[in-house]
């Protein structure tokens, strides 16, 4: 299936962002050439009945872990199965992290990840990069990689101390530099230093298991390090987007900051939005290992539908998934020490269904505010709008039919990654993508995996995203701080006895 063929969706109800009406979309080369009411298409043209169903523009996952070697180990999902698993949900691209090691290049690290990347990928795909350190050569790859490499986003740890985090005085310079290349900045925000003293001290306390990784890093520290975060880039004017937004009071934060016209983006992931953190007290470890990831699943079971609803009315602006898979027998090298378990859960191709269940068919969002969350928002954030996101003539076609009524039930007997549980287990959700379109090929269908790998293309974007830095620039012309004009004080001064007393 790696030809494209022309092809015409015949009588769904489109939907974007803004709204939707009944048309029928015609694709050729790639490309949508055509959106209205009873088109009329060339012979030969492969024709796909969408009555009664939605047409949606692919989703955009912000935010997966594809072959990414991590606390000892590698993800088991590849960019093969990964893509594979993504297409089989609805989502036409993701975007993948470089994480180079400290001290590492950030170039070769880009590079690294695209020669693995570039044949195995069944979908579009983009990459952030990672600032695990900071010098004047991360300064200047920084520069080459927005120019040359077609990147615009760079993300900061707070956490992982001694292995990624940046201090606070790091953060102020990288953020000076991402406003300064028009990139824009993404933190995960947890207090890396009461995260490592309050792991030492479940440990001393004999809490070995999976719990403790909720314990030593509670709600509050992942809230903190959020205020920090947004203080410092306010500071220096530069947007920032922070990912996996995991808490109540980490998405209040955000909230606020946004009401109170702070430049930022909160990203709730898949797994915080339909499932919690209660698992971690499951009396069977391997159950409860598989839910670990940093920042964790909070223990509060009203999460989820709280974050939906900020979701919903935009405190929360995009959806990804931090897919960041490991096996049952990766994650029990902490099977005596929590602080060894690999972090990271599944959700790439669960994401779609899952924010449709727990959104739209609850009734929290309408179909245009899930093409907002899922894929446009994502896209305009990026700087990838409206080539990816929406469904007009001139963007790319990649398209799900998806089918609101159908219901389909999440398990790892039937999904698609080369993981060996699915932390949805069990959840039956509305909402099911019957078709994938991906850069006009048909890469899902009939329950079948069609894609072929290499025939995603990476996808660069541009810097200065409208989106994000509008207001950037004009707050840059207009707040510039300025000195008071006064006339020299001409009193007497003080002199200070010179021996230090």
């Amino acid at each position: 299936m790696s030809n494209r063929e022309k092809i015409v969706i015949r009588g769904g109800k489109v939907v974007n962002e803004d709204f939707s009406e009944r048309a029928d979309v015609y694709v050729e080369d790639g490309i949508i050439r055509a959106v209205g009411l009873d088109l009329e298409v060339p012979a030969g043209t492969r024709e796909i009945d969408a009555r009664g169903k939605l047409v949606l523009p692919g989703g955009i996952d912000t935010h997966t872990h594809m072959e990414l070697q991590f606390m000892g180990t590698v993800t088991v999902d590849d960019f093969k199965t990964g893509t594979e698993a993504a297409v089989a949900g609805g989502t036409t691209m993701i975007l993948d992290f470089v994480i180079p090691q400290k001290g590492a290049s950030l170039l070769e690290a880009y590079e690294k990840w695209r020669n693995t990347a570039d044949p195995k990928v069944c979908c579009d795909y983009s990459l952030h990069v990672a600032v695990t350190w900071w010098d004047d050569r991360v300064k200047k790859e920084m520069e080459t990689l927005v120019q040359e490499k077609g990147v615009n986003s760079f993300k900061m740890f707070m956490a992982y101390k001694d292995v990624f985090m940046l201090r606070d005085q790091e953060l102020y310079a990288v953020f000076s530099h991402c406003k300064e290349i028009g990139a824009i900045a993404q933190v995960h925000a947890e207090n890396g230093d009461l995260i490592a003293e309050g792991a030492k001290r479940m440990l001393s306390l004999g809490i070995t298991g999976p719990e403790g990784h909720e314990l030593c890093r509670p709600e509050d520290v992942e809230a903190e390090a959020t205020q920090r975060a947004i203080t410092i880039a306010h500071s220096v004017n530069c947007p920032l987007y922070v990912v996996h937004v995991m808490s109540k009071s980490a998405a209040k934060v955000v909230a606020n900051a946004r009401r109170n016209g702070r430049v930022v983006f909160g990203e709730p992931i898949a797994a915080g939005l339909g499932t919690d953190g209660t698992h971690y007290w499951n009396k069977d470890w391997a159950h409860a290992a598989g839910f670990v990831m940093g920042p964790p699943l909070r223990p509060d079971p009203s999460t989820p539908d709280y974050l939906m609803d900020l979701l919903a009315n935009d405190d929360l602006t995009v959806t990804g998934t931090d897919n960041c898979t490991f096996s049952v027998c990766q994650k029990a090298l902490g099977k005596d020490d929590f602080t060894r378990i690999p972090n990271g859960v599944n959700g790439v191709e669960d994401r779609m269904s899952v924010i449709w269940e727990k959104g739209v068919h609850s009734g929290k969002m309408d179909e245009n505010r899930f093409v907002a969350v899922t894929s446009s928002n994502a896209a305009k954030i990026f700087n990838l709008f409206p080539q990816k996101g929406r469904i007009a003539m001139g963007s790319d076609a990649d398209l799900v039919i998806w089918d609101p009524n159908a219901t389909r039930m999440i398990s790892v007997k039937t999904h698609h990654q080369a993981v060996d549980y699915n932390i949805f287990e069990g959840m039956v959700c509305h909402g099911v993508p019957l078709v994938t379109i991906s850069g006009g090929r048909v890469v899902y269908e009939g329950g079948r995996v069609l894609a072929e790998p290499g025939t995603g293309r990476f996808i660069p974007r541009k810097p200065y995203a409208e989106f994000v830095y509008k207001r950037i620039h004009q707050r840059e012309q207009v707040g510039k701080p300025s000195a008071v004009v006064r006339k020299p004080y001409d009193g007497e001064v003080i002199s200070l006895a010179s021996n230090g007393s």
